[in-house]
This record gives C-alpha cells, structure tokens and sequence, in this order.
C-alpha cells in the first residue's frame, strides 16, 4: 500500500477497537468460570479469535456476534481434550496464557501457530511451568513452539468417595528475570491449578489485566509491590466484561495528531489503567497538549476520552520501570521521536527483539531508510530529532506495529510511502486504514 505526505490536518471524534489484553483474557476466564460471561466491544482482530478458536477447541461454546461475546463457561476444571492441534496464530497472549492453563488439566494438547509464533521464546513459560510440576516440551528443542503440554494427573483432596480434586502442580514462588504480563499471567492461570498459592515477582511491574479482572470473576488475588499472588481452586463466576478501547491502538492516532499541524483529535473511550498509560506520561515530558477527560472506571478498569493537539515535542530518555508500561508503544514512538527536537534515548527495552520482529532493528532500519538519524543499540535506540523524513519502501515483516508505525510516519515524509504486507493490522485493527483514510479527507 502507498501513501504520501499529509497536507491537512487531522480532526474530528474516533474510537479504536477494543483492548487486545482485556478481550483474550476475557474469552479465557470466562470459560474458566461457571455460568455465562457477557462481553462488550470485543477486540475482532485476528489474534483474540485465535483465543476464541482455541477455547472451542477445548469444548467451550462461544456466540460471538457484531453487538457482543457469551462464553458458556464450564467451570475450572470444565475443558476437554482437544481433538486437533491448538492453533494460536500470531497470538503470544494466546499461546503463553493458554499454556499455563493446560499445565493443569488432565489431558494432553499441542500448541502451535505461525512462523512468528514458532521463532518467539517459550522457555520463559517453560520453565516455571515445569517447576510446578507441568510436563511442557518445546517439540523442536528449541525452547519455542510447537509445545506439547501433558496435562497433569488429579488426586484427591477428599474421602475417597469425593469427586473433588485438583491438580498435581506445586505452587512456587517464581522471580521472573523479565517484566512480562504474558509470563505473569501464564503462572497464575496454572495456579489456579496449584497445590497451594502461587506468587510472581517481577523487576517492574507489567500490566495487570490478569490480576483485575482475576479478582472481578471471584479468584483471591493479591498484589504487594511487584508481587502478584494467587490462591488455587476458587469458585469463578460469569461476569459482565465491558471492554475499553486499547490505548496502543490509540497511540498511533495520538502520534498523529501530535505530529502533523494544525490537527486536533478526540479519542473516545480509551483504556488508561496506569500498567499501560506510560505512551500518556512519555508524550507530556515531550511537550504534547494531550487532555484526560470524562474519567470512568469498570471492573477496576480505568478508561476515559483524549483530546489530543498538534505540539512542538522535545526529545527525552526512556527506561526503567516505565518500559513495560509502553512497550507495544514504543515503534510510533521512536516515529514521534524523529520529529521532535533534540536528542531521545529508549533504553532498557531488550523485549522488542523478541516481538513479532525484532523492533529494535526492523524502526532503526526502516527510520535510518527515510531519513532518520537513529541507530540502535543492545537495549534501545538513540534519535537524533529534527530531521527532515521521505517516502521509502517499507517491509512490515508481518508485524501490525510495525504497519501502522510506518504509515503515521508517511503523514509527514516528503514523496512516496510503500509499505509492504499491510494486512498483519487484521491481527489487532482491522479498520485502522478506514479511520485513517476518514480522518484525512
């Protein structure tokens, strides 16, 4: 698809698709629980029907219509063996999560899912799964999918005419070298399974989706600073799930209108849960005239309106604990970086090589191809603001970030824009080029 540098501003009211985290998760606790779970503005991207193809796989009915989603839970221990190979797609949310959730039950499964998915790292799942006693192997040896989880056997936690029982894993105490909602979360679901409570300590604390919304459908749940702790085998309950809009979808249009003069947007109904907001933060210490308004919470999720102007931005540093909090972000991020003024820096951020591609290299090489001054480094990337960009032949690797970075930085290339596989925005905007193309006109 080409494009060509904007030369109106950008106005008018939009919304962007619901979030991808709070939709997976949704679909999965939901068919944990007893009775039904209703949710509304589900994401329909490619990645959380992954979710959805996967749970019926597992014997979970699921009506999945335009106006919202019922999952027909079946209890904790409800699912059943699946006939097929579990097919993940593009999914690491889909692919982590469900793994903890099959290390507990009592029939083996196989995941896999596309090219991507295959070369992404497993082990980091893996291996705490395995300390809790799950049978998981990577079937290729390399500590990536295809994974092949032999579910665990039940014992009795009653006389011996009980039917009450629960799974053979241990619960741990597990520090994880990365800051990953996606590990976090893959160990609590397998505690739900666990002989006693199970605990997550992390460097920085990741997006807590799983722990919120955990704690809404009845788990017992707690956080202490980076430590998430959950208790096994509670009763979850169906629940009314409203979804907010995600706020990385969000980003590309805040990136937009911060960018390009004269523009002024207002974006309705977008997440902001303070695990996820760090683009809002970043954006203000660059300078941008960025407005939170009408402020909501539902099932401890915060979410309200943006109104975002036009703003003269100045380079920053990015680290530390505020990485996992915009990691998704960070590609549109290094665009707006490139039309700021002065020097940004984006450390700490080894994770973007393990993305759908290796984002540190694929930004600094397309950015370094329209004109940026950037180089890479181990953890980052240093930008040099201020320069003019032009149109260059863009390849997404098939990375939906990666597509939709590159075309908010064709609003302000001089000359033409290709990008290359444009269809990968399917995995979680689906309708991103339609909002664009109503914004422009």
């Amino acid at each position: 698809m080409k494009f060509t540098k904007t030369t109106a501003p950008l106005r008018g009211e939009l919304t962007v698709p619901g979030d991808k985290s709070i939709s997976h998760r949704a679909v999965m606790f939901g068919a944990l629980a007893q009775g039904t779970t209703e949710v509304t503005n589900f994401l329909q991207g490619a990645d959380c029907l992954s979710t959805i193809s996967c749970f019926c796989q597992l014997g979970i009915a699921i009506d999945n219509t335009p106006e919202r989603i019922l999952i027909h839970g079946k209890g904790l221990h409800g699912l059943t063996a699946p006939a097929d190979i579990l097919d993940t797609g593009n999914s690491g949310t889909t692919t982590r999560l469900i793994s903890g959730i099959l290390a507990g039950q009592p029939f083996a499964s196989t995941l896999n899912g596309d090219a991507s998915i295959q070369s992404r790292p497993m082990k980091r799942i893996i291996d705490p799964l395995t300390q809790m006693g799950a049978d998981i192997v990577s079937l290729r040896g390399n500590g990536c999918a295809p994974l092949l989880i032999n579910g665990n056997k039940f014992i009795e936690t009653a006389s011996p005419s009980s039917k009450d029982t629960m799974a053979a894993l241990k619960g741990i105490h597990y520090r994880s070298p990365v800051a990953s909602a996606q590990v976090k979360s893959s160990i609590l679901l397998a505690g739900l399974y666990a002989d006693d409570e199970t605990s997550v300590t992390e460097p920085y604390v990741s997006r807590n989706h799983t722990e919120l919304m955990l704690r809404g459908f009845g788990a017992d749940i707690r956080t202490e600073g980076t430590t998430a702790t959950i208790l096994p085998h509670p009763k979850l309950h169906g629940d009314l799930i409203s979804v907010p809009g995600d706020i990385s979808s969000a980003a590309y249009f805040i990136a937009a209108a911060l960018m390009v003069p004269g523009s002024e947007l207002l974006i309705r109904n977008v997440g902001i849960n303070p695990t996820r907001d760090g683009i809002l933060r970043v954006v203000r210490d660059m300078g941008a005239k960025i407005m939170v308004l009408n402020e909501t919470t539902n099932g401890g999720e915060p979410a309200a309106d943006l109104l975002v102007k036009h703003s003269f931005l100045k380079g920053i540093t990015i680290g530390g604990a505020l990485i996992p909090t915009l990691i998704d972000e960070l590609p549109v991020i290094a665009v707006l970086a490139c039309l700021a003024d002065g020097t940004t820096v984006i450390k700490d951020a080894q994770e973007l090589k393990v993305k759908e591609s290796n984002r540190i290299d694929v930004v600094v090489n397309h950015l370094q191809a329209m004109g940026a001054h950037i180089e890479a480094t181990e953890d980052g990337m240093i930008i040099e603001g201020g320069y003019p960009l032009h149109g260059a032949v863009i390849d997404s690797h098939l990375d939906h970030r990666i597509a939709m970075s590159f075309t908010i930085a064709s609003l302000m290339a001089d000359g033409e824009t290709e990008i290359l596989g444009v269809d990968c925005v399917n995995i979680s905007y689906p309708d991103f080029y339609k909002t664009l193309e109503a914004l422009e006109r």
